[in-house]
């Protein structure tokens, strides 16, 4: 019996938003990007052109918020594959912490940021998700679309809490476990998916914006 071949899965994070940047927490909330995260979007989307070329992908499955949609949207449009929406690649809903600093989380509810800073996979925030429904709800989501492309390169294109997500199943790294891997904005995680789950193959990989902002330093 032959083995199932494999997907290969472009993991990415929407380019930079604001909040990113004011350390405000997005959630569900329908953030737009930044300057800074539209020009990311073009260089990743640049990147990928090229490479489609030899390393085609086969589609381009996106959250429906619009900080991601618009990321993948500069894939599709150097690559001319089109985009398909997904609400279960949504961020984690972090209910009454959705627009509100790490700082001012810590002193609103002192308690309640303490059990999410220790990541208690049983703890949501009132009108959000706790971390075992929202790993739940990403695992399920991320095996569904790779399934359907077997022996096929998928992007998805989400956010920071997918990343972790996705990082932690290829890896065999428990929910609570510290994080000490980087969550970058539109930088390329490679991951490979079977029946028996992900693995890692690639992480964090920048180098198309590293490139692009010397190459625009030195015009």
């Amino acid at each position: 019996m032959s083995q199932p071949q494999a997907t290969r899965v472009l993991a990415i994070r929407h380019g930079e938003t604001a909040w990113n940047v004011d350390t405000r927490i997005q959630g569900k909330l329908d953030i737009g990007l930044n300057d800074n995260g539209r020009k990311q979007a073009q260089r990743l989307g640049a990147a990928l052109g090229k490479s489609h070329v030899h390393e085609p992908i086969a589609a381009i499955y996106s959250s429906d918020l619009w900080r991601a949609y618009d990321t993948a949207l500069s894939i599709s449009q150097s690559t001319r594959v089109p985009i398909v929406s997904d609400e279960g690649l949504r961020e984690r809903g972090f209910g009454v912490f959705e627009g509100k600093t790490f700082d001012e989380i810590a002193q609103l509810w002192p308690d309640q940021s303490q059990r999410w800073r220790q990541r208690d996979p049983d703890f949501s925030p009132e009108g959000g998700e706790s971390l075992n429904q929202f790993t739940d709800r990403i695992l399920k989501a991320s095996q569904t679309l790779a399934a359907r492309h077997a022996g096929e390169q998928i992007a998805l294109v989400a956010h920071g809490g997918v990343m972790d997500v996705l990082y932690r199943a290829a890896t065999g790294q428990g929910i609570q476990a510290p994080r000490t891997w980087s969550l970058g904005n539109a930088v390329i995680n490679r991951l490979l998916w079977t029946p028996t789950g992900f693995t890692l193959v690639g992480w964090n990989d920048a180098q198309h914006l590293e490139e692009a902002a010397m190459n625009e330093a030195h015009a």
